[in-house]
């Protein structure tokens, strides 16, 4: 390689992409590697990195059931369920429980814990953008700022999704990051080895360099973590978007798919709001 394109190809691999230009996302939960190393951080419970602390998750799924009501028989669809960490503990309760995911690892994991316990789960492994169900819920939650990963088509075909799938008197609960989240992150570029990534061999169970790139995006108040692996014959890409919100652009997006945000926290286990809080939760329901 000439000292020519080898400065192209750091070009390249630094370069920012238009916002949501493209996604990664089949490759995060499905490539088997990958998607292992996932699943074993959601169920790290010494980490919050992809799952929230079962402490937490505990009180957050005690704060709904107490909030929304949930008896034995309601009905509840869970978005990006991961390897059922709340749909588990919502079926405990005696709800009756969808949860919908992309990665068959965290869905076999799933099943795997429903049979254990003896419990009716409903897993569907699936891009939840295609979800289709008969079914009405009473509660639909979106849990760990998933909603934020989302372009903004994709968001509306979820929105519009929730409508239609939510009893007239039901509700959705869905977390994102806020403004003070975008304020805090700051634009870096990292270059590293494998042995010494933020969770070395994270990437690859091969030696690798991975370049990582956060970008910042001010008119849309997004973000975006770019990595760049580079193994021995092998090059690949994973980006994550996360898109920032204030209260009043939250509410605008859901008006515009007939929803009202009704009530907001900083948190899903129902903490008061604090506008410093790098996280917000909102409760909405169908626009009366």
């Amino acid at each position: 390689m000439t000292k020519q394109s080898l400065y192209d190809e750091l070009e390249r691999i630094n370069s920012k992409p238009q916002p949501f230009d493209y996604s990664t996302v089949s490759m995060l939960w499905n490539d088997p590697y990958i998607s292992q190393k996932m699943l074993e951080l959601h169920l790290d419970d010494n980490s919050d990195l992809a799952s929230r602390k079962k402490s937490f998750i505990a009180s957050s799924v005690d704060w709904m059931v107490n909030h929304f009501d949930i008896t034995p028989g309601s009905l509840i669809c869970d978005f990006g369920c991961g390897p059922g960490l709340y749909t588990t503990l919502f079926a405990e309760h005696g709800a009756h429980v969808t949860g919908i995911d992309f990665s068959e690892n965290s869905i076999r994991y799933a099943r795997k814990v429903a049979e254990e316990k003896s419990l009716s789960v409903n897993y569907v492994f699936q891009d939840y953008l295609e979800y289709r169900s008969d079914e009405k819920y009473d509660l639909i939650t979106m849990i760990y700022c998933d909603f934020c990963a989302l372009s903004p088509s994709q968001r509306q075909i979820l929105l519009t999704k929730f409508h239609d799938l939510l009893k007239n008197d039901g509700a959705i609960v869905l977390d994102v990051h806020s403004l003070k989240h975008y304020d805090s992150v700051q634009e870096k570029s990292i270059y590293s080895h494998s042995s010494k990534d933020f969770i070395p061999n994270f990437w690859s169970d091969k030696p690798y360099y991975v370049f990582t790139n956060t970008f910042k995006y001010e008119e849309e108040h997004l973000c975006l973590d770019k990595y760049v692996i580079i193994e021995e014959g092998r090059k690949h890409e994973i980006v994550n978007w996360l898109q920032c919100y204030s209260l009043e652009s939250l509410k605008k997006e859901f008006q515009e798919n007939g929803l009202d945000i009704i009530e907001h926290y900083s948190d899903v286990s129902g903490t008061p709001h604090n506008p410093d809080s790098t996280i917000m939760c909102v409760v909405a329901r169908k626009t009366s």
